[in-house]
Order: C-alpha cells, then structure tokens, then sequence
C-alpha cells in the first residue's frame, strides 16, 4: 500500500507538536504539513523543530485548504470556530478528517455532521483507548444501577486549559445519561456553590479541577446507600492521545462519508 499523507491542522500547539513527532515516526506515514492560524508566531517555522524532533525540511504554513488538498487525511486540534470553518473545507476537498477540538457547541457540531455527509469524519472528544474503554465501562454500569445511584464526575486538567469541564467529561456524562435513558442537559449539574440545597434526583454532577501540568484525570462515581463504585482513568502522557488519532486517521482511509467516533475506530 501507498504511504499516507496525513496533515496537522493546528499544528504548533501541544498536541499538534506531539502529531508531528507521531506522524515522522509511524510506519507508512507520511507528513504531507502542518497549519497555524494567520498571524501565528511560529509561521514559518520547521516543523520538526517545532516537535522537537530536528529540522525536516517543512515549515509552519497558514493555507489550511491547501493543505488538506495535499492530504490522503487530516487531524484537527485547534478551536471551536475554527474547526467549523475547517470542515466545510474538508468536505471541499474530499479529505477525511479527525477531529480533537473540545468545547464545540450545538451550531459547530451541525456544520461538522453536514460535513460527513460528504467525507468521513472522526469528532473524538478523547482518543486514547483507556478511555474510551471506560466510556463503555460507564454505560453499562449506568444502566445497570438504578436511579438511587448519584453519579459524580470528577475531572483535573494542567493549570492552562481553557475549557471546564473537559470534553471527555461531558461525553462521560451524556454516556451516562443515555444508559439511563435520560436528557443529558436537564441532568447535568455542572457546578455548586453556596446553599445550593439537597442534591437533585437523578442528576450527574461534574467537578473540574485545574492545575499545575497535570495531563488528564477522569474519575466517575456512582454513589449509593453504603457503597460506592468508583471508575478512574489517568493519563500520565499526551503520547496516548496522538497515537489514538493517528490510529483513526489511518482507520478513515477508505470509509464511506460518515459521522463516525472512536468506538468505530477501535471496533469496541
């Protein structure tokens, strides 16, 4: 099989660096480049030196049409209003893309489904495995255990995330939500100060802390009459969230247009 040209949308911020180095380094990959917004300081710049890998020879560009024109596939990392320009784009140009961007709100996620009814699309709100192994932890726990279980969702990101809670809490609480077969944005207790009163029937209550460089820490608790089930994933590196959406890239080649998640790609 041909190498597969894979672009970074988004490249000079974490995760677009640690696709880079991904990318360099996987088997049968190849880097077809890598985007920045317009106005960015790292224009310009060599791309692996901005991985930390060493000059290759390709620098930090700012034509994102161009670049997934150049690509059998692309990956995207960058914000809200940006990702949903860049998926008209993808669907322009025919090229699958993945996408890590979190915090996207109901208009943003629309124009990304119109998308994939043109090219196959990947919306991840997490894309490593452990993950999304207890995204199908939670759902059968869920339903399992009756409403007289209070769920609690727990999150702790580094000090510099924008976002709260996380994209991968929230898709834990609505996985929660639908086993239970209840609308997620009625049950959603998102934060409590002061005299809030008793703790409502059947909500799903989130806890986001911040701080230091903290990768990403999940923690769901059902919490019962004098037992409590607890479910926790740790992620000690970022590593894992770029070898999860490179893994999804390479899955795209050859899917039909489509709104697809990680479930799909790693077959769970």
């Amino acid at each position: 099989m041909a190498d597969i040209r894979i672009g970074v949308v988004g490249c000079t911020g974490r995760m677009g660096r640690m696709l880079v180095a991904e990318i360099i380094g996987g088997e049968g990959l190849i880097l077809a480049g890598g985007t920045a917004s317009p106005g960015s300081a790292n224009l310009g710049r060599d791309l692996g030196e901005l991985a930390g890998i060493g000059a290759i020879g390709r620098t930090v560009a700012d034509d994102t049409a161009k670049l997934l024109a150049d690509s059998d596939v692309a990956i995207e990392f960058t914000t809200p209003a940006a990702t949903a320009a860049h998926v008209a784009l993808a669907a322009e140009a025919g090229t699958p893309l993945v996408i890590g961007t979190t915090a996207l709100d109901a208009g943003q996620e629309a124009a990304i489904r119109s998308a994939a009814e043109q090219v196959p699309i990947v919306l991840a709100a997490n894309t490593s495995l452990g993950i999304n192994l207890l995204l199908g932890l939670v759902v059968e726990v869920a339903a399992r255990l009756g409403p007289d279980w209070d769920i609690e969702i727990v999150e702790m990101h580094h000090r510099g995330k924008v976002d709260a809670p996380s994209g991968t809490a929230l898709a834990l609480g609505r996985a929660a939500a639908a086993a239970r077969g209840v609308a997620f944005d009625a049950a959603a207790q998102r934060g409590r100060d002061g005299i809030t009163g008793p703790r409502k029937e059947g909500a799903i209550g989130f806890a986001a802390l911040r701080g230091g460089d903290a990768v990403g820490d999940h923690q769901v608790i059902f919490a019962g009459i004098g037992e409590r089930l607890e479910l926790t994933h740790r992620a000690s590196n970022r590593a894992i969230y770029a070898k999860g959406a490179v893994r999804a890239a390479r899955w795209l080649i050859g899917q039909s247009p489509g709104f697809y998640g990680m479930k799909q790609v790693l077959g769970l």
